[in-house]
C-alpha cells in the first residue's frame, strides 16, 4: 500500500511533484523502497493514467462497501470522461466530501437524507455546498447502477442553500482600468475572451491551428457545441497582432494565448495575472472576475445587433429563454420614459 496521503481527501496513490512553475504527477505503489510511476506533467493524461492503474489492481472489496471506495471506483471510471475543468472541480469537491464523511470512513449503507443535510449545514461555503451534494448525488445514483447499494440516493428531497446567480455587469471603464494595468499576454486573453465571448478554458485552449478559412473554429469544453467564429474587424486585428508578438519573441506554443516569454499559459497563471492587475487598478474581487467578460461579451452582442439571437448563437446556449436570463439579469431590460 502507498503512504497515507498527509492532505485528508486527495486522491489516493496521486502524488504531486513541483518543479519550478511545472507539476510532474507520479502513481505511488508503495512497498521498500518506495516505486512511484511517472504518469507525466498533463494533468488531464495523469489522471487518466491513474485510472488505468486504479482498475488493473483494485477489485470489488467482500466486505463492508465505503464511500470513500465508491468514490475511488468513481474517479477511475467516470471522471477520465469528463472535461479537464469539470475533473479539476470534481477533485476539490471530493476532498471536501471525505473530509466530512471519511473520518471516520463511513459505510455507504449508513448514509442517510438527514446525514447529507448536516453536511450542508457544516459547510461554510454554502454555494460549493451544493456542488458538492450534486456530486455525492451523482456518485450514488453511479454506485446504485453499478451494484453497490440498492438503497434511495440520500441527496433526494433534500434541499441546498438557496443561491443569487451573479449579476454583475462589467462597464466599459472598470474592464479599461483593469486591462491598462495588465501586462501584455493578459491584455490579449482579456481582449479574445471578450471579442469571442467564449469561456476561460475554452479561450486559453485557443490555438492558431484553429483559424481556417476565416473563421476561428471553437468546440466548447463543457458542452461540446461548436462555433464558428468569423475573423474580422477587432477580433482579425488582435489575433494578427498576438501572432506577430508571438513571431517576434519566438514562441513555443501554437496557443493564440501564451506567457510573456512565448510559453503555454496556464488557468493558474492567467488567474494569478488577473489578480494582480486588479489590485493594482483598484477593483473590488467581487465586482470584476475573469468569467465576467463572457456575459459582457453576450450583453453587447446583444444591445448592439438588437438581436438576442445573435447572442445566443455566439454564447452557444440551447435556447434563447437562457440567453435573456443570462444577460438581462446584469444590465437590466433597455427601456423608454413614460413621456
Amino acid at each position: 500500500m502507498g503512504r497515507r496521503p498527509s492532505n485528508p481527501g486527495a486522491i489516493p496513490h496521486l502524488r504531486i511533484r513541483k518543479r519550478g512553475t511545472r507539476s510532474y504527477y507520479y502513481y505511488d505503489h508503495g512497498g521498500k523502497p518506495r516505486k512511484e510511476e511517472p504518469l507525466g506533467t498533463d494533468y488531464g493524461l495523469a489522471i487518466k493514467r491513474w485510472a488505468e492503474i486504479e482498475r488493473e489492481g483494485h477489485e470489488r472489496p467482500a466486505g463492508i462497501i465505503t464511500l470513500r471506495y465508491v468514490t475511488d471506483r468513481y474517479i477511475a471510471e467516470v471522471l477520465p470522461t469528463k472535461s479537464p475543468t469539470t475533473q479539476r472541480g470534481n477533485l476539490k469537491e471530493v476532498k471536501m466530501l471525505m473530509s466530512y464523511f471519511d473520518d471516520p470512513p463511513c459505510p455507504l449503507e449508513a448514509i442517510e437524507p438527514q446525514h447529507v443535510k448536516q453536511y450542508i449545514v457544516w459547510r461554510k461555503a454554502k454555494v460549493r455546498a451544493n456542488r458538492e451534494r450534486a456530486l455525492l448525488s451523482h456518485i450514488w445514483n453511479w454506485a446504485r447502477e453499478m451494484g453497490y447499494t440498492k438503497l434511495p440516493n440520500p441527496c433526494a428531497g433534500v434541499r441546498g442553500n438557496r443561491e443569487t446567480g451573479r449579476d454583475i455587469y462589467i462597464e466599459d471603464e472598470v474592464f479599461l482600468a483593469v486591462w491598462t494595468a495588465a501586462e501584455q499576454p493578459l491584455r490579449d486573453a482579456m481582449d479574445l475572451a471578450y471579442l469571442t465571448g467564449q469561456r476561460v478554458a475554452d479561450t486559453l485552449s485557443m490555438d492558431e491551428d484553429d483559424i481556417r478559412n476565416g473563421q476561428l473554429q471553437v468546440v466548447q469544453g463543457k458542452t461540446g457545441a461548436k462555433r464558428r467564429i468569423e475573423v474580422v474587424g477587432e477580433l482579425a486585428e488582435l489575433i494578427n497582432a498576438m501572432v506577430e508578438r508571438k513571431r517576434r519573441m519566438g514562441a513555443i506554443t501554437r496557443k493564440l494565448i501564451t506567457t510573456a516569454k512565448g510559453g503555454t499559459m496556464s488557468y493558474r497563471m492567467l488567474n494569478g495575472a488577473f489578480q494582480r492587475a486588479r489590485v493594482k487598478a483598484g477593483v473590488k474581487f467581487e465586482n470584476f472576475q475573469f468569467r465576467d467578460l463572457r456575459a459582457k461579451a453576450g450583453t453587447d452582442k446583444a444591445e448592439s445587433s438588437g438581436d438576442i439571437r445573435q447572442a445566443q448563437k455566439q454564447l452557444g446556449h440551447s435556447s434563447v429563454t437562457m440567453t435573456e436570463h443570462y444577460t438581462r439579469n446584469r444590465r437590466g431590460d433597455k427601456v423608454t420614459p413614460t413621456r
